[in-house]
């Protein structure tokens, strides 16, 4: 099992932010995936200050977003599209057919899904994908006893953050709202797989996923069996680990 224990957040970020840029550097013609949410914000800013500082060619990089709100608009600043242009693929200046994302709307998801996928297999399949990890242990939107079998997909939402979305966007109660995302199968076809956790707050599910069954109930135990994942670390988050 590879894992990296970063001594504090500043080499965190610092740590994954050069992971991406090495595959970039490595393959300039690659397919990267990218995750949303706190862990990864600082992370994303990093990669754009040092391509600012440091120019290196994307132009032939693909870049996609693991999942996607569903039934909200695109424009909306909780929607995965809008908070990966602005962390990260504007300031990259990545075209925009070098973007792929699924849909916030369809009137049929399944297509839209099926779709997704299939390009990302056209274009070779993903050589990089930046996960973060979720308190219960899910990874995307797949959340405790989604199929280790299952492909693209659109689940339902936990309720917390259904309850916020819908506060943000005024979105009715009779309107459902859910999240599509990579299915764990997909996620274990990708290449390589940057794992990240950090804080406290994490220590308990990060033990799960590295020490405990592979299990369905924590989807992230998953990795345990993926042949090239690193699992990046703060002291904080590895604290309750195996040293």
């Amino acid at each position: 099992m590879n894992i990296t224990i970063a001594e504090n957040e500043t080499a965190f970020d610092r740590i994954a932010a050069w992971r991406v840029i090495r595959q970039i550097l490595i393959k300039p013609k690659c397919v990267i995936g990218l995750s949303t949410g706190r862990t990864t914000t600082n992370i994303h800013r990093i990669i754009t200050e040092i391509h600012a500082q440091y120019p290196f060619d994307v132009s032939n990089v693909t870049f996609f977003g693991l999942d996607e709100v569903t039934n909200v608009p695109r424009e909306y600043a909780g929607a995965c599209y809008t908070m990966l242009r602005n962390e990260i693929i504007d300031g990259l200046g990545v075209r925009e057919d070098n973007f792929i994302m699924l849909p916030t709307i369809s009137d049929d998801f399944e297509l839209a899904c099926r779709m997704f996928q299939e390009e990302i297999e056209k274009r070779g399949g993903v050589d990089l994908l930046v996960l973060g990890l979720g308190e219960n242990g899910h990874l995307g939107f797949n959340q405790p006893f989604s199929p280790f079998g299952g492909e693209t997909w659109v689940t339902k939402m936990d309720a917390r953050l259904e309850e916020r979305i819908r506060k943000e966007t005024n979105t009715p109660s009779d309107r459902e709202l859910g999240g599509a995302t990579l299915g764990l199968k997909n996620i274990m076809q990708a290449r390589n797989i940057l794992l990240v956790a950090k804080g406290a707050h994490k220590a308990n599910i990060v033990k799960e996923m590295m020490e405990g069954a592979v299990t369905e109930a924590v989807p992230a135990s998953l990795l345990q069996l993926h042949r090239n994942c690193e699992f990046l670390l703060d002291i904080q988050s590895a604290a309750k680990i195996r040293g």
